[in-house]
């Protein structure tokens, strides 16, 4: 499984993003996903993402990616790159 959250200023671009997510997954909580886990699947959110948001967020635009697995590895966009402490949830 794939949890991914985020956090985005801007009104208009948090719904397009939020749109776009509903593409590959369901709706937790207002910013929160589940998307199926699939290495090709996370491939193309992570792609999408860095095509077409990652220049528009804001310094204070996070993006978290939560690939639960055996790895429990967290993929980080925005403002969420600059943090050092990972929180491992397996």
């Amino acid at each position: 499984m794939i949890i991914l959250t985020y956090d985005i200023r801007d009104d208009k671009l948090r719904t397009r993003f939020s749109k776009f997510l509903l593409a590959y997954g369901r709706r937790l909580q207002y910013s929160v996903y589940e998307i199926n886990n699939s290495e090709r699947i996370l491939e193309m959110v992570k792609v999408e993402i860095k095509k077409k948001f990652e220049k528009k967020f804001e310094q204070s635009d996070s993006v978290l990616i939560f690939h639960l697995s055996k790895t429990c590895d967290i993929i980080r966009f925005g403002y969420a790159k600059n943090e050092e402490t990972d929180l491992v949830i397996c």
